[in-house]
């Protein structure tokens, strides 16, 4: 690929060796989460939304269990500032809920976010300015000491406009741009930015690291990040909180590497959206960590509800495949993932424990609020005969015999091929019921009865191109003596293979449901018939295996 050499790295690695991450197997609890859809997943949109719905939005996010909440940069435009004054004049803020407001280190703008927030019980003053190389150069075309200058006099003024309105919110700083600045240079400029605010145990200080643009591989970030952790100044006081962007696809391992490397606080979007490739999937965070056994501290039991309002509100799309979120991240199309699902299914309910351990399936869908019947088993023209076994029995109380299912598998599969199409559950169960069960031609059952004599003798009426006629068999049992009345009367040969039978469903209305397999010189040929009386149902059944013969 051409002009590769115009391109370099352009993190910077810490100043000694920071790697006791490594160590650690997992994340053993949840960190503080900060939602920040409010305001950097708001400002990525092509539409920012409107004031109702970042109304709605800041609900679902107090109700799914959010305590930290950005609402935006209320100094940036009139909706911002409007919507941080609906929500406090409102009294829409729980009491537990801390609303948190972005500003710039520049005095007018931090004298107008004050003026926002001014009534709000709870409230979190995030200060940044970027320190990176780059935008030193390039962009502000000013030194170190200058940008540092920038950080300490928004410090100085945050402690200057919280004492002139008399509160005590607890202040966050940034460096953003991070990831390309100098580590020992964002060190200093944090701790400077520390020693202004002087942290308590009361009153503890955010320091904030973004992977603003994601610059490395995730270990690196991670060493970044422990190498911080170990050398700021009031550590004991300092929530220590990540901010990682998905420039390079690696946002949720930023997040996860750097909980290890010692952060405290996450702040991220619902499905990942914000500038660019987007902020960091809290929702997959969280999950990963449920699926770990670690309880995430939100509640994301129903993913459907959240995906419904996020489109919604912002016009995004969920991509079918986003973990966990996705329509299709649980969805299995191949035969052997589908038969492996739907025997793990049924191990479950006879053998299992209660840990969730179905193959293919990391989570149990059921607990984000997703649905087997859809979600899980798909039916096209690369499933198997496990998964659309699986769709009937779970879905309409079929329990087919293997060698059954394996020839409905291909009958289906084939339907679909030919379709170019997705087949849905019902349309399954009408492939399965229009070839196979109570087929009535050429030959109609009309009645049966039987005589236990010597084994079991039959009378059978059947009706063959509007001629009724009145047939005798015997045999050592029910299915044989229609056998044999069938083979003598029209001079065919054939082999019962497979029977089973199973009442279809509980209750006073409950049918009968029989499968025949016949064997011919042709193959095996299956049929089904469905019953009140579970003797008339097995007689269809292989009334419909013989009419399927093409042998009459």
């Amino acid at each position: 690929m051409k002009n590769y050499e115009h391109y370099k790295r352009g993190y910077y690695m810490p100043p000694e060796k920071s790697t006791d991450w490594v160590n650690k197997e997992y994340i053993d609890k949840a960190p503080i989460w900060c939602s920040v859809d409010l305001r950097d997943g708001n400002q990525a949109l092509i539409v920012p939304m409107n004031l109702e719905d970042k109304l709605e939005f800041f609900k679902t996010l107090v109700d799914i269990g959010f305590k930290e909440i950005e609402i935006g940069f209320p100094a940036a435009s009139e909706t911002e500032y409007e919507f941080c004054r609906t929500l406090i004049e409102n009294d829409l803020i729980p009491d537990d809920v801390t609303i948190q407001v972005l500003t710039q280190a520049r005095p007018h703008i931090i004298e107008k976010t004050f003026k926002a927030i001014d009534g709000a019980k709870h409230a979190i003053v995030h200060l940044y300015n970027s320190t990176s190389f780059a935008q030193r150069q390039q962009v502000f075309k000013k030194s170190k000491e200058e940008i540092l200058k920038i950080a300490v006099d928004g410090a100085k003024l945050l402690n200057k406009m919280a004492a002139d309105y008399g509160v005590n919110y607890p202040f966050e700083y940034s460096p953003e741009s991070f990831t390309g600045t100098e580590i020992d240079y964002a060190l200093e400029v944090c701790n400077a930015v520390i020693e202004e605010w002087k942290p308590t145990p009361d009153r503890k200080v955010i320091i904030n690291l973004p992977a603003t643009v994601e610059m490395s591989l995730p270990h690196v970030y991670a060493s970044q990040i422990e190498y911080m952790s170990k050398h700021l100044k009031y550590r004991e006081n300092v929530v220590l909180s990540l901010h990682p962007h998905n420039d390079r696809g690696c946002g949720v391992a930023d997040a996860e590497l750097g909980i290890l490397a010692g952060a405290d606080r996450i702040e991220g979007t619902l499905f990942g959206n914000g500038e660019r490739t987007g902020n960091v999937d809290v929702i997959t965070l969280c999950m990963n960590m449920f699926t770990h056994g670690v309880d995430p501290k939100l509640d994301l039991s129903d993913i459907p509800k959240l995906t419904e309002l996020y489109e919604r509100v912002t016009n995004m799309h969920v991509y079918e495949r986003s973990p966990y979120t996705g329509k299709l991240v649980f969805a299995a199309f191949s035969g052997s993932h589908q038969d492996a699902i739907a025997k793990g299914m049924k191990f479950r309910k006879e053998q299992g424990d209660g840990m969730w351990t179905v193959p293919y399936l990391p989570l149990n869908p059921e607990d984000i609020g997703r649905k087997y019947d859809g979600d899980v088993i798909r039916i096209n023209s690369q499933s198997g005969k496990g998964g659309i076994g699986y769709i009937l029995q779970t879905k309409y109380g079929f329990d087919l015999p293997a060698k059954f299912r394996e020839d409905l598998g291909y009958t289906v599969k084939d339907v679909s091929d030919k379709a170019h199409k997705e087949l849905s559950p019902r349309e399954v169960l009408e492939i399965f019921q229009s070839t196979y069960v109570n087929i009535e031609a050429p030959i109609k059952l009309l009645e049966n009865h039987f005589i236990q004599r010597d084994g079991i003798s039959t009378e059978i009426s059947i009706e063959r191109e509007g001629v009724k006629k009145v047939y005798h068999g015997h045999g050592n049992g029910r299915l044989d003596a229609v056998s044999n009345a069938i083979k003598k009367h029209f001079e065919i040969d054939f082999k019962v293979v497979c029977y089973e039978e199973h009442s279809l469903q509980m209750g006073s209305n409950s049918q009968a449901v029989a499968y025949v397999g016949i064997e011919t010189e042709d193959g095996t040929v299956f049929g089904a018939g469905i019953k009140d009386d579970i003797i008339d149902a097995s007689v269809q059944a292989l009334i419909s295996a013989v009419n399927r013969s093409g042998k009459i």
